[in-house]
């Protein structure tokens, strides 16, 4: 073997051993590397991806996630765009879909019979933190600015600088399946906006059309209701925060008299 050769052939060997750790491939640097393996994951796959991938970094004690604790991550009305309410049938059968696309493993732990489960990621790239904060970012809450995503990433990765960001967004959109892409300005906007490629492009074409706002990102398929039994809860928590209110004037009231 090419003297040359076999030197990239061990420096590869030593990156694929250090999978899962900080160490980055350096993108670009091994043109002749087969693609990536690229990935059409649906709505609900792309928001369970996302959840794994924030779970293990913000709560790794608590991580894999049991069916239950994945439901409660898809369905959570912070840093999700758009809210959903999936049941666990839909969440199980998501996770399930992952695991056959090999992005998600099913776990048991020590001494128990409860399912978790685990995303499967850096068995398909290798990336660095800032990789995944960002990917996280973008499969939870549909594209953002370099701006937005330094803001949202800070959980998972503090970055310095927006510069910091796009030359990670940059790196992440060279390869040769790409994982970003930044989408066509819209009317009246000047900064640029970039989205993830795991999903199908269904999904992202929601995205595309969608309106100026972030917020009305409706890429889901699931209606995004809230079930009937939340919306009871929330209405006899402002009945029940009123009727504490009123107790409150009431006793203050009679406070204030003894001092008249």
């Amino acid at each position: 073997m090419h003297k040359g050769a076999f030197a990239a052939e061990f420096a590869i060997a030593g990156l694929r051993m250090r999978k899962g750790t900080n160490a980055l491939r350096p993108r670009s640097a091994f043109p002749n590397l087969s693609p990536m393996p690229s990935y059409q994951l649906s709505a609900v796959e792309t928001r369970i991806l996302g959840c794994l991938l924030e779970k293990e970094r913000t709560t790794p004690e608590n991580y894999p996630l049991s069916l239950n604790s994945l439901a409660l991550a898809c369905n959570q009305s912070t840093n999700r765009d758009p809210v959903v309410g999936y049941d666990e049938k839909t969440v199980e059968n998501g996770v399930n879909a992952l695991r056959e696309k090999k992005l998600a493993t099913v776990v048991f732990g020590t001494g128990s019979r409860v399912q978790k489960y685990r995303h499967n990621l850096l068995d398909h790239y290798t990336l660095e933190r800032q990789d995944l904060a960002i990917l996280c970012v973008l499969l939870l809450r549909g594209p953002q600015t370099p701006g937005e995503l330094r803001s949202r990433t800070e959980r998972m990765y503090g970055f310095p600088s927006i510069e910091e960001v796009e030359a990670t967004l940059d790196a992440l959109g060279k390869d040769a399946s790409p994982l970003v892409r930044i989408l066509p300005a819209r009317p009246g906007q000047k900064e640029r906006r970039y989205t993830q490629l795991f999903s199908d492009e269904s999904v992202l074409a929601e995205y595309d059309s969608s309106p100026s706002s972030p917020s009305s990102h409706t890429f889901d398929p699931v209606p995004k209701v809230i079930p009937e039994s939340r919306l009871d809860a929330l209405e006899k928590e402002v009945a029940a925060l009123k009727e504490d209110t009123r107790q409150l004037r009431e006793e203050f009231a009679a406070f204030r008299k003894q001092f008249e």
